[in-house]
């Protein structure tokens, strides 16, 4: 737990990852002498110990009421004088201690410390060549065009029925194909469609296979996305039986 709390701090202050902030090296160290304080055992059981002691009495002046504070506080005056020496010494025992421990992990190089900051860097980098690569496929796919098929049938201005072929209709025959992506129907000239598939095999099917309906055959042409050295109207092949929908 240390260990992650340290990684997902140290990312957030890193220097690498905070290049405008000059304090970004020196709040890092502070934190790479805590893992490395908190990670050794003796290291923290001197934090711990001066820890534990502040805390015991914090806790023990809090329980008391303001009366028995006030003697509490008026003895502890009296009592300072004479222990002050030895309280002193014990206080700057503990504080040597963790202090010599700190110099010694510095000195010697903590392994494990090493081992986070390393950890840390590879996060980074990896980070960086995700962003570098997510941001090349966004390219390509932005630079990607999706196969149109153009659509035509015979439909009479004033049709209503547009021949047979409504939305519905024409969805119905081309998503057996497959994925559509969009379909517009022209409103400003009749018997006229334009249809998006997800995958140039789907349209490649079309075109090759599609007639439309058994009364008023389809026409269909490539648009945009045809594979190369492909004609961008394929006729039914006169040996084989073409698709009809009815």
């Amino acid at each position: 737990q240390v260990k992650t709390a340290f990684r997902q701090k140290a990312l957030t202050c890193h220097p690498d990852k905070n290049p405008d902030n000059p304090r970004a090296a020196e709040i890092f160290h502070q934190l790479s002498q805590a893992l490395a304080v908190l990670t050794d055992g003796a290291a923290r059981a001197a934090y711990d110990k001066v820890r534990k002691a502040k805390k015991q009495a914090a806790e023990r002046t809090q329980k008391l009421d303001e009366r028995r504070k006030k003697v509490k506080l008026d003895l502890e005056a009296r009592e300072r004088e004479a222990q002050a020496h030895e309280s002193e010494e014990e206080e700057v025992g503990i504080t040597r201690s963790l202090e010599q421990e700190i110099i010694r992990l510095r000195e010697e190089g903590s392994r494990q410390l090493e081992e986070q900051q390393r950890l840390i860097r590879e996060q980074i980098r990896i980070e960086r060549e995700q962003r570098i690569h997510g941001k090349q496929e966004r390219n390509g796919a932005e630079g990607k065009v999706t196969p149109k098929l153009k659509l035509k049938w015979k439909c009479g201005k004033e049709d209503e029925m547009r021949g047979g072929y409504s939305e519905d209709v024409l969805l119905r025959i081309l998503q057996k194909y497959g994925d559509v992506l969009n379909l517009v129907i022209s409103s400003r000239k009749t018997g006229s469609a334009v249809v998006e598939f997800a995958t140039v095999k789907a349209a490649e099917m079309a075109v090759k296979n599609e007639v439309g309906l058994t009364n008023n055959p389809l026409k269909i042409s490539w648009l945009e996305g045809q594979p190369q050295n492909q004609p961008s109207i394929v006729p039914p092949d006169s040996t084989t039986q073409p698709r009809t929908s009815q």
